[in-house]
């Protein structure tokens, strides 16, 4: 990352969003969103993966200002925008403004940059709401409910017996300690395997001229 890049970044994780919001939005409006990096259809130069259909995805049409949204919030990596189909008012999404089909493709920094906007976005969206409650969620692939391929949190304001979610009523089963500890020794291979592989993957980057 260039330093006016990461500087810029820097900025966008430190400023609260003090300024005006453009004419149009503040009555309400679906203001039209500035053009980003996935103008330029999210690709490598604009530090996309590449991996999906950014050309086709309803959130890259968004951001190149190709498809109206109610925007809350946006800075230089990524926009809040209301859920056209909310589960309750004040729904929100937090989306990185370039294409990046899962959580697992999107740069530990583009996560970096979402994650540290949820405290400002969800205070502001509770207070809106007259809510003391959120769920933070992400839907990631298709089994976990994932409709749009291209990475975003959701905001969900929540009320005391709204019953937004019915397995908040199901009894859970307590955890077995023969099956468990297989699990985590799993999942520690998995984590190790993964550690090694980002070690020899910098190496080699070093290394090169």
């Amino acid at each position: 990352m260039s330093p006016p890049r990461r500087l810029a970044v820097l900025c966008s994780h430190l400023r609260a969003d003090g300024s005006a919001p453009p004419a149009g939005e503040q009555s309400g409006e679906a203001g039209s969103v500035s053009t980003s990096a996935c103008a330029s259809g999210g690709g490598a130069a604009a530090g996309g993966d590449g991996g999906g259909d950014s050309a086709g995805c309803v959130f890259c049409r968004i951001i190149r200002g190709e498809a109206p949204a109610y925007k809350v919030y946006e800075d230089d990596v990524c926009l809040c925008i209301l859920d056209s189909h909310p589960l309750a008012p004040g729904h929100s999404l937090i989306i990185p403004k370039c294409h990046f089909p899962s959580l697992e493709a999107t740069p530990p920094h583009v996560v970096a940059a979402m994650c540290s906007k949820v405290p400002f976005l969800s205070n502001a969206i509770m207070k809106a709401t007259e809510c003391d409650s959120f769920n933070l969620v992400v839907n990631n692939g298709a089994a976990a409910g994932q409709v749009i391929f291209h990475t975003h949190f959701h905001i969900i304001p929540r009320r005391s017996g709204d019953k937004l979610w019915p397995t908040e009523s199901f009894r859970r089963r307590s955890i077995e300690p023969n099956e468990t500890s297989g699990l985590v020794s799993c999942i520690k291979e998995q984590l190790c395997s993964t550690l090694e592989g980002c070690k020899t993957q910098a190496s080699s980057l070093l290394k090169e001229p």
